[in-house]
């Protein structure tokens, strides 16, 4: 906001176009005054939001004489509904109604730069004041243009539903006006945005513009697109992790099988093409592959573990008072989103076109370029909706492949990841180990020391663009990348003296990734629990010691709803207890209390091929996101944040064994299932506490995790130090890693 302009008025354009089109020109907000943490200054959200600033004119609102409202979101929707959110910014400032707002995903645009990357829980933060400012802008130029058409002033003039009306009741829809409200040059006004108090549309609940669509099966994901001639392709993958071919014994005959129509080596395996998917995977099993190693070759959960230990980062030494000391192992999960890893390709000479849900399309674009050898600007990349994410999109590696092979063959192709590729070979939460140390003295928390070493964290998306993307993969780029991220994303809410965290990371032979909320789950699991050692030594309860320590009254509030709505301290059989825990990022807070279930009759309960384990039966979730957009959205981000959070602490890991993960497919990969999920779980959105929205994507995650985590140990009067609890027990056959995926079902009953 420039200065000058009053607190609710901005400048924007009317861009040069046949019918209404209007953008937003914002400045960088001033800087936050000093304070207790460096994230109270500025955060990774900060850092997102300021890069995306320059731009954000670049990104307009149109009004088509059909009376509809279109906008190009430069966001990828995985599921999260910031299409629905992004309609509803719309219709609160444009006055129509939600129906008639049409959001789609923007194609790649290098010219946004930052401004086109989805992650960080950053999109409502940055769009929010842009996309309400450019309609606006379109609806002070349609009340001009109604004006001008009936000959009035423009106050008196009202816009509802879509309709403008004068005082005699003569009225006009904003179609009508959408070519008369256009302008032939790009011109700047100011705005006035809607008081909070006049909201209409944001802060109040709304089911997803997309759910019918979605419940139906008429939503268009990547392989539901028909593109011409663009045929199922799957790769042969190597039996450890980028392991790379060496030779292939029987191409010819792979080649003549029923249906195939190409078999091309590439950079990650042996790619086939044919009519159908089982045709395909016919073929990938029938291949005869010898593999030159891996980049993991040999290692497993232990190797691994050596590693980490001696990258760790000093701690100092022991001070004379008392300390509660502890050392915590995250092994390796899964971001396998539900949607397979997928892409469609189509390479002609000269030219490339691709079809893929991407959360970095302009690195995405600029890589594709550089591997195809053409200019970024013959290449046109598509973004698609996903189903699901969570920093799995951030990497493109099937749009890769499928550009790779369909250079090579000179054919459109429509690749596919087996389940088994996503286990085996795709992206994974590194295996991570966090040292803790407290140091206290009667009532007081005297220091706090955090040493979390990681497999290294692959950030080569850099901020969306290829320059960043390239510095993130430097020797010392990626350090610097990482520590960066780890300290803008980590916020230290309770007020225990002098604290200091530090992050190291080795080992970069693993396909990893951001898995929603990156490093937070496992840093906030390990401080949670020790929270609960320093009340314990203490002789506190775990929900007032905590209440004492943090270090404001909305951090203590929510904390205070979630015990109160909870019950906590009530009367639970022997061996199954609460758990609570708190945890805060990107302008937002959250609470989180469970009760969990560790008694035998429910530890050692059947499941079939898999480990029950101990339950969580109830789950209670309050947050304070400042203003909630959408709070039927946020409600949904919340449970999804609480069955995360209970895999992450009971149940979802990858064993590492001889350089290969032994997962598989979803059958042995245990995240949270039915027998896990809490059958009693309420969320409870704060009453919004700012005229901002703050990060919701991935807020609940960490504290569920933590909170079961503290349950855990409450229950058994033993401290959990590895995670997930059951990664111990092995409760399946490993399916074998030649051929590399199983076969099609020739039942599907069966």
């Amino acid at each position: 906001m420039s200065e000058g302009i009053r607190r609710r008025q901005f400048i924007g354009f009317v861009v040069a176009a046949p019918v209404l089109v209007t953008a937003a020109a914002l400045d960088a907000p001033a800087p936050a005054a000093a304070a207790a943490d460096i994230t109270d200054i500025v955060d990774l959200n900060d850092l997102m939001t300021v890069a995306a600033l320059p731009t954000s004119g670049l990104i307009s609102v149109e009004v088509t004489p059909d009376g509809t409202v279109s906008f190009a979101l430069p966001r990828a929707e995985v599921g999260q509904g910031i299409t629905t959110s992004t309609a509803m910014l719309i219709a609160e400032e444009l006055s129509v109604p939600l129906e008639r707002v049409r959001v789609t995903l923007a194609d790649a645009r290098p010219e946004l730069l930052f401004n086109q990357l989805t992650g960080g829980s950053n999109t409502t933060i940055a769009t929010y004041t842009p996309i309400r400012v450019a309609a606006a802008i379109a609806r002070t130029r349609l009340l001009q243009a109604a004006a001008v058409s009936f000959g009035t002033a423009v106050a008196d003039l009202t816009l509802r539903a879509g309709v403008i009306t004068d005082r005699s009741g003569r009225h006009v829809d904003i179609g009508a006006l959408a070519v008369a409200a256009a302008s032939a040059r790009t011109t700047q006004m100011a705005v006035e945005l809607t008081a909070r108090e006049s909201f209409t549309v944001i802060g109040k609940p709304h089911n997803r513009v997309d759910a019918r669509d979605a419940v139906t099966g008429r939503k268009r994901f990547a392989m539901d697109l028909d593109v011409p001639d663009a045929k199922p392709t799957m790769v042969c993958r190597p039996p450890t992790i980028n392991g790379k071919v060496g030779s292939v014994a029987n191409l010819a005959e792979v080649q003549a099988m029923p249906g195939v129509t190409h078999v091309v080596v590439i950079g990650t395996g042996v790619a086939v093409r044919a009519q159908t998917f089982g045709q395909c995977i016919d073929a990938v099993r029938a291949l005869r592959v010898t593999w030159r190693p891996g980049t993991a070759e040999g290692k497993s959960d232990q190797t691994i573990r050596q590693e980490l230990a001696l990258a760790e980062l000093p701690i100092g030494l022991r001070p004379p008072t008392p300390v509660v000391d502890a050392r915590f192992t995250f092994h390796f999960r899964n971001n396998s989103a539900l949607e397979p890893n997928c892409a469609i390709a189509d390479v002609r000479a000269g030219r490339a076109e691709i079809w893929s849900a991407l959360k970095a399309p302009i690195v995405a674009k600029q890589a594709i370029a550089a591997k195809l050898g053409l200019p970024a600007g013959a290449v046109t990349v598509h973004v698609t909706e996903g189903g699901g994410s969570f920093g799995r999109k951030l990497f493109f590696d099937a749009a890769l492949e499928a550009a790779e092979v369909s250079q090579k063959i000179g054919r459109p192709v429509k690749l596919m990841w087996h389940r088994a590729d996503d286990s085996r070979q795709g992206r994974v939460h590194p295996m991570a180990t966090s040292r803790v140390r407290a140091a206290y003295l009667g009532n007081t928390v005297l220091t706090y020391d955090q040493r979390h070493t990681s497999v290294a964290t692959d950030l080569s998306h850099g901020l969306g663009e290829i320059i960043t993307a390239f510095a993130a993969r430097l020797p010392v780029g990626d350090i610097g990348f990482s520590e960066t991220f780890f300290q803008l994303s980590q916020t230290m809410s309770y007020d225990f003296g002098v604290t200091s965290r530090l992050l190291n990371e080795t080992d970069k032979g693993f396909n990893t990734g951001s898995m929603r909320n990156v490093y937070s789950p496992d840093v906030t699991c390990a401080r949670e629990l020790v929270v609960d050692q320093l009340a314990a030594r203490m002789g506190r309860d775990p929900y007032q010691f905590r209440r004492a320590f943090l270090r404001d009254d909305r951090s203590r509030a929510v904390l205070d709803r979630v015990a109160t709505a909870g019950g906590w301290g009530r009367s639970l059989p022997a061996g199954v207890a609460q758990g609570i825990a708190f945890h805060a990022e990107y302008k937002a807070v959250s609470a989180v209390l469970v009760e969990l279930d560790c008694r035998p009759a429910t530890v050692n309960r059947p499941v079939r091929d898999g480990v029950a384990g101990p339950r969580v039966t109830r789950a209670v979730v309050a947050v304070d996101v400042g203003l909630a957009v959408n709070p039927r959205g946020l409600e949904a981000q919340m449970m999804g944040c609480v069955m995360d959070g209970i895999a992450l602490a009971l149940t979802s890991s990858l064993h590492l064994r001889d350089g290969y993960f032994l997962e598989a497919s979803w059958d042995n990969y245990f995240y949270t299932r039915q027998w896990n999920t809490p059958p009693d779980l309420q969320v409870i959105v704060m009453p919004s506490t700012s005229d901002q929205p703050g990060g919701a994507g991935e807020l609940g995650v960490a504290a569920s995790m933590a909170a079961v985590a503290c349950a855990y140990g409450r229950a058994t009067g033993t401290m959990p130090t590895t995670f997930p609890i059951n990664h111990g027990t092995l409760s399946f056959t490993p399916k074998p890693t030649v051929p590399p995926i199983p076969p099609s079902p020739t039942d599907g009953l069966a």
